[in-house]
């Protein structure tokens, strides 16, 4: 299938996904409401996956077994084409192999597939790692969805909130310059609550690298809402991008930014999964429109 696109259609639902880094470009209820940013000049991207890296890497360097690779933030699987693997009404999977490209930035034999499958007004996405190689792989992985923010343009953006399944006492994580800070920060969620503004974000992501939640509502005083629920991740990202841009990411991770004072191999970098050969992982996420 050299299909460069399809539109799935489902109980009050319809989900578009590209084959070019396998990424969701728009989120629809059956009234034609768009949910999903729709990649305008502020940031061009929809919802990308972040492979097989979250963040970035001291120097945008990956090391391993005493060879140095160059690998950009949040790693080459949103700039990569997909291959249609399956594609009916109501799901599609699309798949990444390594290739002699992505060998000379990451020396690991893979297989990622992303599954989308639509369910009444609910949007679900599965990511399938496999260890093609011979030797155990680090890899993360991470979801990047983008919500219009505000979803209704008559409301403000600090009419929305974030209300967590659970508590949210830990500290949260933040970056500078795209690595982690050493300093874990007081969190800025009040009980279950994260009061959204522009200023939450002057200093990039909000990072919950220990949740107690594993669902969040975004929800504004009144109109559509959504509810996102994972299962297999570690951490979670919110994210607007500094300065004030109508969109809002809530993002499921396993995986993180290099700490600003590693600097060694990349098999003993925080936060990764360590994949035996012949083995896999699979983690996933859904989105239920309210």
């Amino acid at each position: 299938m050299a299909q460069d696109s399809q539109t799935l259609q489902g109980d009050g639902i319809s989900a578009t996904i590209v084959a070019q880094g396998a990424e969701l470009v728009s989120l629809q209820d059956a009234e034609g409401f768009e949910f999903l940013w729709q990649a305008g000049p502020e940031w061009r991207r929809h919802s990308p996956v972040l492979f097989p890296i979250v963040g970035r890497l001291n120097g945008d360097q990956l090391r391993h077994r005493g060879q140095t690779y160059p690998m950009t933030q949040h790693g080459f699987a949103r700039d990569k084409p997909f291959a249609w693997a399956q594609s009916g009404p109501q799901s599609c999977t699309l798949v990444l192999t390594d290739d002699a490209d992505t060998r000379t930035h990451y020396p690991f034999a893979f297989r990622l597939a992303v599954t989308y499958t639509l369910d009444r007004r609910q949007l679900g996405v599965t990511f399938d790692i496999t260890n093609t190689g011979e030797e155990p792989m680090p890899a993360s992985i991470g979801a990047h969805p983008a919500f219009n923010w505000p979803l209704l343009p008559d409301l403000a953006k600090t009419d929305y909130q974030l209300t967590f399944a659970a508590a949210e006492p830990a500290p949260v994580r933040r970056l500078k310059d795209g690595l982690l800070l050493k300093t874990p920060q007081p969190t800025p969620v009040e009980g279950n609550i994260l009061a959204l503004s522009e200023r939450l974000f002057d200093q990039d992501a909000v990072i919950l690298d220990q949740p107690a939640s594993t669902g969040v509502r975004y929800a504004g005083e009144r109109g559509p809402a959504i509810e996102m629920a994972w299962q297999g991740f570690q951490e979670l990202g919110v994210w607007s991008k500094p300065g004030g841009a109508p969109f809002l990411c809530i993002e499921p991770w396993h995986g993180i930014a290099s700490p600003v004072d590693f600097d060694g191999d990349f098999v003993d970098k925080p936060g990764l999964m360590l994949i035996a050969p012949a083995a896999k992982r699979v983690l996933s996420y859904q989105i239920r429109l309210l």
